[in-house]
């Protein structure tokens, strides 16, 4: 019996990564008696189950309103925050066109993407490969962060006074850096200290210009 690993998250809403007891109740149902299921650390379940079943049971949580990514060395989906200021305050439909560009990309290591919707950073964007803050009608951009260790660090800032639609392109500009220059299972935040922050900054200015899409 061949097993496969795949992730699930219902992505988010005002008041944070919420899963419906309906959707609950169908993961239960479709994944098999054999499976096993993860809470991971990036707001996303974790599923292991029979490999032959797969397909279906992924359509049929997709049906649920239910993500679904693979895991694994990819861009995990966008971790966010409560959007306690509100939905159009705290940039909710931004933060989930994020959602849609950045994750399961292929990536030399799991990158972790954050967002926050004030300064106040209930999500600990600074605590991630890649954060998003949002300062009134403004973005700032961060890289670097590292929460594990005794080494812990926080991101760096990489750009200010970003535009809303200036955020998905710098992402996708971020992350193609990553897959062409990144080492095999190197940390992001190794990477940063490896190219240099003056570098990305360089790497990532044309992104300022370019339209998402």
């Amino acid at each position: 019996m061949s097993m496969r690993k795949f992730a699930v998250t219902p992505g988010f809403e005002v008041g944070g990564t919420m899963f419906r007891p309906e959707q609950l109740a169908v993961l239960g149902s479709v994944v098999g008696e054999d499976a096993r299921i993860e809470m991971t650390g990036f707001k996303q379940l974790y599923i292991e189950m029979e490999e032959e079943q797969m397909e279906e049971a992924q359509r049929l949580l997709r049906a649920a309103g239910l993500q679904v990514h693979p895991s694994g060395f990819v861009t995990k989906s966008l971790i966010a925050c409560h959007f306690c200021r509100g939905a159009e305050e705290a940039g909710l439909d931004v933060a989930r066109a994020l959602d849609e560009a950045i994750a399961g990309h292929p990536v030399p290591s799991p990158l972790k993407i954050g967002y926050a919707g004030c300064a106040l950073g209930t999500s600990e964007p600074l605590l991630k490969d890649i954060a998003v803050i949002k300062m009134r009608d403004k973005y700032d951009m961060y890289v670097g962060g590292e929460p594990r260790g005794l080494k812990a660090l926080l991101a760096k800032q990489l750009h200010a006074g970003l535009e809303a639609e200036e955020l998905v392109p710098m992402i996708r500009s971020l992350i193609a850096i990553f897959q062409e220059q990144g080492k095999k299972k190197e940390k992001f935040s190794r990477f940063v200290d490896r190219i240099t922050l003056e570098q990305l900054r360089e790497l990532t200015a044309s992104a300022r210009m370019e339209p998402a899409g």
